[in-house]
C-alpha cells in the first residue's frame, strides 16, 4: 500500500476524505499542501492540473474528487467500517444525500465563505444572500428527513456523514441550525463526537486563525 492525500485541513472536500481514512485506520502519507507558496501550487499543478484539492495518489494512479476517493477506498482497501452499502439501494440513498451535503449545504457555504475574502467592489451580497436561502432551505430537508436516525442515511455511519460533519460545521458558521433545528443540531453534536471528525478538528484547529470571519464572529472551535 503507498496511498498519498494531498490536501489541506481547512478543506471541507479534504476533510470529508479525511474522516473516511480515519474512519477504518487507513494507512496513507499526509502531503500538506500550501496554495500560498508559489513552488507548491506549482508542483501540485504539475501533478493534477485541475488544481483542486483533495487528490489521492496511490502508485501511478491519481484519484480525484472526495466522492470519488472514498468510493476508491471502498473498493480498493475496505475496512470495517462499511462507508458505502453493499446494498445497491442502500448504496443509492447514501449517494444521494452525499451529493445533498455538498451541492446545498457546501456549496452555499462555500459562497458566503469566499465572499468575505472578496475586495468591498467585487462583493456580491444577492448572491450571499440566495446561498443563505438555499442552507435554510437544506437545513429545512434534513430536519425533516432524519426523523429518528442516529446517522444521515440510518444506523450506521456511511459516506453521507463523512461529508455532512465538515459542511455543517462550516455552514453552522454562516447560517446557524442550533436554534431552529433541533434534529439537525443533534446530529451534528453526533458528527462533532465521532472520533475519526474529533481527529480532524484536532489537526485542523491550528488553521482555524485563517478561516475567513465576519466582524463580530465567534472563533471557530471544536
Amino acid at each position: 500500500m503507498s496511498l498519498t492525500l494531498y490536501f489541506h485541513p481547512l478543506s471541507c472536500y479534504c476533510q470529508k476524505a479525511l474522516i473516511a481514512l480515519y474512519e477504518n485506520d487507513t494507512p496513507f502519507t499526509s502531503r500538506l499542501v500550501n496554495f500560498g507558496d508559489a513552488g507548491e501550487h506549482a508542483d501540485f499543478l504539475q501533478l493534477w492540473p485541475i488544481g483542486k484539492f483533495p487528490l489521492l495518489e496511490d502508485g501511478a494512479r491519481l484519484v480525484p474528487e472526495s466522492s470519488v476517493i472514498i468510493e476508491y477506498l471502498t473498493q480498493h482497501y475496505p475496512g470495517q467500517a462499511a462507508l458505502l452499502p453493499a446494498d445497491p439501494e442502500q448504496a443509492l440513498e447514501v449517494r444521494r444525500l452525499d451529493r445533498f451535503f455538498d451541492l446545498y449545504v457546501t456549496s452555499p457555504m462555500q459562497k458566503i465563505v469566499l465572499d468575505r475574502i472578496r475586495p468591498v467592489e467585487s462583493k456580491d451580497p444577492l448572491g450571499v444572500e440566495e446561498a443563505k436561502d438555499m442552507l435554510k432551505r437544506a437545513y429545512g430537508v434534513l430536519e425533516a428527513e432524519l426523523g429518528g436516525r442516529n446517522w444521515a442515511a440510518g444506523e450506521s455511519f456511511s459516506m453521507a456523514d463523512c461529508s455532512a460533519a465538515p459542511a455543517l460545521f462550516y455552514a453552522e458558521r454562516c447560517v446557524s441550525f442550533q436554534d431552529v433545528y433541533p434534529r439537525l443540531a443533534a446530529y451534528f453534536e453526533r458528527l462533532r463526537t465521532r472520533p475519526s471528525f474529533a481527529r480532524v478538528l484536532a489537526e485542523a484547529e491550528p488553521y482555524f486563525q485563517f478561516f475567513p470571519r465576519n466582524p463580530g464572529d465567534a472563533e471557530l472551535s471544536r
